[in-house]
């Protein structure tokens, strides 16, 4: 780790949280969350006197060695990053709530970029499978340093565990984000986002009656959720919005896939699919892609020729600089009004 900074803060957020998981005898994620509370209040809770007291001082000193203030939020993300990690390792967490890498929120960012030709002072973006929010944070911290506008977030997500570090991990960035705990395709509390970006969990939708009321759902048996998550973040956009959904490679080449197109044709513009790199993952069944979407406006054009392709290497400096400037030139030929 180069920056010794963000090392020394990563230390004491792994040291406190493998103290708090063997006194508490909770779950290594619960345990982290409790770590960066105590260390944003500057005080370890104690309750029925756990942490023990010899324990209480170990934090305490472990808290003691930080100056939040020092720390960008960005420095405060990859280290709570790093920290959640080991704890997919340590509690088994299931892929679908697993960490999306860096790499992923900044290939989305940058398509942000491309796609918002005219930003507001303040951007409104969501994420309707928050999880413990990072890459929603990431793009947040991103979209902020790129055009130095205020950034307001939304996240939900109906797991308690992962919303608790979610909520912990923004407060600790000094994030301005409204976090829900609830069903994403129930009715959400918020509308008129300019962005929606997400890492969509993939498997079948349990609830038929409620999957019914979308477009996207199937005819019979029970609905993608990822095909109705899709929906119901491009219902939350303001006309003109821009929805970034990591997908499956194969999401059209499915037999559900049917309700996904006819609405997608219908109803938004699509705008692009890219493949990501082959070595981002181990199994060739779990490749992903950016699909990017956009709610029709007056304010925004439907892409003449579809962008499609596939994100070079990101170690490959030279691939990847060409890439970005044929994303420009076809942004320049297809979109630019």
């Amino acid at each position: 780790m180069a920056n010794e900074h963000l090392e020394k803060l990563y230390h004491v957020l792994d040291d406190s949280t493998t103290i708090l998981n063997q006194q508490l005898k909770t779950s290594f994620i619960a345990a982290i969350t409790e770590a960066g509370e105590d260390l944003d209040s500057g005080e370890v809770m104690q309750e029925d006197g756990l942490p023990n007291d010899e324990a209480k001082k170990k934090l305490t000193a472990l808290f003691d060695q930080i100056k939040l203030a020092t720390y960008e939020p960005e420095e405060i993300r990859q280290a709570l990053q790093l920290v959640l990690v080991k704890a997919i390792k340590v509690d088994g967490i299931e892929p679908n709530k697993q960490i999306t890498p860096d790499a992923m929120a900044s290939l989305a960012t940058f398509m942000i970029t491309i796609f918002i030709q005219q930003h507001p002072d303040q951007l409104r973006v969501a994420d309707l499978a928050v999880g413990t929010g990072n890459l929603l944070f990431a793009v947040m911290n991103q979209l902020h340093k790129a055009w130095n506008v205020e950034v307001k977030g939304f996240g939900v997500d109906n797991d308690e565990a992962l919303l608790a570090v979610a909520g912990m991990s923004s407060s600790l960035q000094r994030l301005d984000v409204d976090l829900f705990h609830q069903d994403a395709l129930d009715n959400l509390l918020f509308k008129d986002a300019d962005v929606v970006v997400s890492d969509l969990p993939v498997g079948y939708y349990p609830i038929d009656e409620r999957a019914k009321k979308f477009a996207t759902a199937t005819k019979k048996g029970h609905s993608y959720a990822h095909h109705l998550l899709i929906e119901q973040s491009m219902n939350v956009l303001k006309p003109g919005g821009l929805g970034l959904f990591y997908v499956p490679s194969q999401v059209f080449r499915s037999k559900e896939a049917e309700g996904l197109t006819k609405w997608l044709a219908k109803a938004m513009y699509f705008q692009g699919l890219l493949n990501l790199p082959d070595d981002f993952f181990a199994d060739k069944n779990a490749e992903k892609s950016l699909l990017i979407l956009q709610k029709p406006s007056p304010d925004v054009k439907r892409a003449k020729q579809v962008l499609l392709g596939q994100f070079p290497d990101l170690n490959d400096r030279d691939a990847f600089a060409a890439f970005i400037a044929k994303v420009k030139d076809w942004a320049a030929a297809n979109i630019v009004l």
